[in-house]
């Protein structure tokens, strides 16, 4: 099989389960959306999710990656809240979907956000719950609702409907309202660095993996413009550490930061960082 580059898009590329099953799949080329697709698409894709290093499931603090991975995260929770307090709706409602163990909404709730939220997880929301963060099971729970804003933090590539998914959000914002989407983006220095080994493919559980013109045609069609394009720039550091235990079998720090940063200083160039936020405004 043939591992290709995705620099090119020649060929498909072979990536490997990482976290939980070891299990291998292709990421085929989406010329239409410009997009990578993961397949097969397991039947038991649920499996896949089942592991302690999932840390966005847990709040596991037990090595010094899951703590560091927590400063950080705290850190850019106060970053996401002032990005929704700069759209200066003048309501304040906010769906969370994927919102993992709770502690965006939290911070939301303790600025004056009203706070909703979804998590396929059931062990994600009991975390959630001990937190006074009430989870829904799946969006088909909210009837008869609108919303201001509705996030989505590293959670469109997890959706196994993509289109639907997108139509179902549009249908539950508000006019004039915004959905916030943050996904990885494959056309970054480090994805084309650590090509197979990068750690934001994530196979199974990345269904899509999305360049920027994949972002604009997708909500296009559902008459929705992406009006802001911010960088994640923690992301490269993350990814990158990640990579490196991927492709050599443990954890190599300076290497991982050192190609975090030239991530970084290139995208300052291209535009192209490992993750980035879309702000995408209803009509």
């Amino acid at each position: 099989m043939s591992k290709g580059c995705n620099k090119n898009l020649i060929s498909p590329l072979s990536c490997k389960d990482y976290t939980v099953s070891g299990d291998s799949f292709e990421l085929v080329i989406n010329k239409e959306y410009e997009m990578l697709v993961t397949a097969p698409v397991p039947t038991d894709l649920e499996k896949y999710y089942k592991s302690t290093a999932y840390i966005s499931h847990t709040d596991s603090k037990k090595t010094f990656f899951d703590k560091g991975y927590q400063i950080v995260k705290n850190y850019t929770l106060q970053q996401k809240l002032s990005l929704l307090n700069s759209f200066k709706t003048s309501a304040k409602s906010v769906l969370d979907v994927g919102a993992g163990t709770g502690d965006f909404l939290s911070v939301c709730k303790n600025n004056d956000w009203e706070t909703f939220g979804v998590e396929p997880s059931l062990v994600a929301r009991d975390v959630a719950k001990k937190k006074g963060i009430f989870l829904k099971a799946g969006l088909s729970e909210f009837k008869n609702q609108k919303f201001d804003v509705i996030s989505l933090w590293h959670v469109l590539e997890h959706v196994e409907h993509l289109k639907d998914t997108i139509k179902t959000l549009q249908g539950l914002l508000k006019p004039g309202g915004r959905i916030v989407v943050a996904v990885p983006n494959y056309k970054s220095y480090d994805a084309q660095f650590y090509n197979e080994y990068w750690a934001a493919y994530d196979v199974p559980r990345h269904l899509w993996h999305f360049s920027q013109t994949a972002i604009h045609k997708l909500f296009s069609e559902v008459e929705m413009t992406v009006s802001q394009t911010l960088p994640m720039r923690f992301d490269s550091y993350y990814v990158s550490l990640l990579s490196e235990k991927y492709k050599k079998g443990k954890l190599k720090f300076i290497a991982g930061f050192y190609r975090g940063f030239i991530s970084n200083l290139k995208a300052q160039v291209t535009s192209e960082y490992s993750s980035l936020i879309y702000v995408i405004k209803n009509k």
